[in-house]
C-alpha cells in the first residue's frame, strides 16, 4: 500500500463525504483540455472539508496541489503522480457594508455577477476572466485596466501549519501577475473580501456587457486554450512581439498561435501538452532572436 492508498482510507475514516477520484485525467480539469490522470483528485464540497483533506495529506508528507477552474494551468501529457484538491465547492459569497466577502472557489464571474446583483460597481472588469477567486488572488488577475489588487482588502489563507491566517492586502505584495500566495503554494486561499462602491446596476451592467463584446471580438473563445500565454513584457505586449515575428497561425502538432490573437497558444483539436510546450518554446527562441526580449510563461505547469 503506498501513501496514496493511505490517504485515500484516511479521507474515507475522517471525512465519509468527500468524493474521491483516482487516476482522473486532468483534461477534464483545464480549459486547455489536455492533461494525463491525476493520481487522486480530492472535490470537497465546503471549507471544513477542505482543511480536513489537506491536513490529512500533510501529515502523510503529500503536499497538494491546489487547483481553481485550470484555466492557467499546462498538464503533462504523463498526468500528474500527486493529490489534486479542486477548491470548486468553496462558492460561498456575502455581502456586509458594501463589501463582499467570498470563498476561493468561486468563479471570477459568478462573483462579478454577485456584485452586480448587489448593486456593488468595482468588480466588472473580473466578469471575464475565466479563473476562480483564488487563482485570481494568486496571480493579481486583471482585464482592461482593472485588477483585483484595486479592491481587494483583506486575504484569509490557510498555512502551513494549518493555520487560518487573514492578511490586509497591503501585505499581500500583490503585483503584476504575481503575490505572496505565488511564493507559498502550500498556502490554500480561503476566502476575500473586496471594498466596492455601491452603483447603478444598468451602469454596472452596460460596462460588463461592453467588455463581454471586446472579449469575443479579439480573443479565440471558440477553441481550449490558458488565456494569455505569456506575461507582458515591460514596455511591451507579448502578442505584438509574437506577430511582428510572424509567428501568428504557426502550429505545432494539434497547438497553435490564434489566429484572431498572438498572445493566445490554442488547442484546435487533439493537442498534446508536448505540442503546447514545444510550440511555446520555437515562440519564445523567435522572439528572443528576433526581438532580444524574452518572454515568461504566464501559464502555469504541472507534472512535467
Amino acid at each position: 500500500m503506498d501513501r496514496f492508498d493511505t490517504l485515500i482510507q484516511e479521507l474515507r475514516r475522517r471525512v465519509p463525504q468527500l468524493e474521491l477520484r483516482e487516476q482522473e485525467p486532468m483534461s477534464s480539469y483545464t480549459t486547455f483540455r489536455i492533461g494525463g490522470p491525476a493520481r487522486l483528485i480530492a472535490l470537497p464540497r465546503c471549507r471544513k472539508e477542505a482543511i480536513a483533506a489537506v491536513q490529512a495529506a500533510r501529515e502523510l508528507d503529500i503536499s497538494p496541489f491546489f487547483l481553481g477552474n485550470g484555466s492557467n494551468l499546462l498538464v503533462s501529457d504523463q498526468g500528474y503522480a500527486g493529490f489534486v484538491l479542486k477548491t470548486a465547492g468553496l462558492d460561498d459569497v456575502q455581502e456586509v457594508n458594501h463589501r463582499l466577502r467570498a470563498e476561493s472557489g468561486i468563479p471570477l464571474a459568478r462573483l462579478a455577477m454577485a456584485a452586480l446583483g448587489r448593486g456593488l460597481t468595482g468588480l466588472e472588469f473580473a466578469h471575464g476572466i475565466p479563473g476562480t477567486l483564488g487563482g485570481g488572488v494568486t496571480m493579481n488577475a486583471g482585464a482592461y485596466g482593472g485588477e483585483l489588487v484595486q479592491v481587494l482588502t483583506s486575504v484569509t489563507f490557510l498555512n502551513e501549519a494549518g493555520d487560518e491566517v487573514t492578511l490586509p492586502v497591503e501585505e499581500c505584495a500583490l503585483t503584476y501577475r504575481h503575490s505572496l500566495f505565488t511564493d507559498h503554494p502550500e498556502w490554500l486561499i480561503l476566502e476575500a473580501e473586496f471594498a466596492l462602491t455601491p452603483g447603478d446596476p444598468a451602469a454596472i451592467k452596460a460596462k460588463m456587457d461592453e467588455l463581454a463584446q471586446k472579449r469575443r471580438s479579439k480573443q479565440p473563445l471558440d477553441l481550449p486554450s490558458a488565456g494569455s500565454t505569456f506575461k507582458r513584457p515591460e514596455g511591451h505586449f507579448a502578442a505584438a512581439l509574437i506577430e511582428q515575428c510572424g509567428l501568428k497561425g504557426v502550429g505545432v502538432g494539434g497547438a497553435q498561435v490564434s489566429e484572431k490573437h498572438a498572445g493566445f497558444v490554442v488547442n484546435r483539436g487533439g493537442a498534446t501538452a508536448d505540442d503546447v510546450r514545444r510550440l511555446m518554446e520555437l515562440i519564445q527562441n523567435t522572439v528572443l532572436r528576433e526581438t532580444g526580449i524574452a518572454l515568461e510563461p504566464e501559464v502555469k505547469f504541472l507534472g512535467f
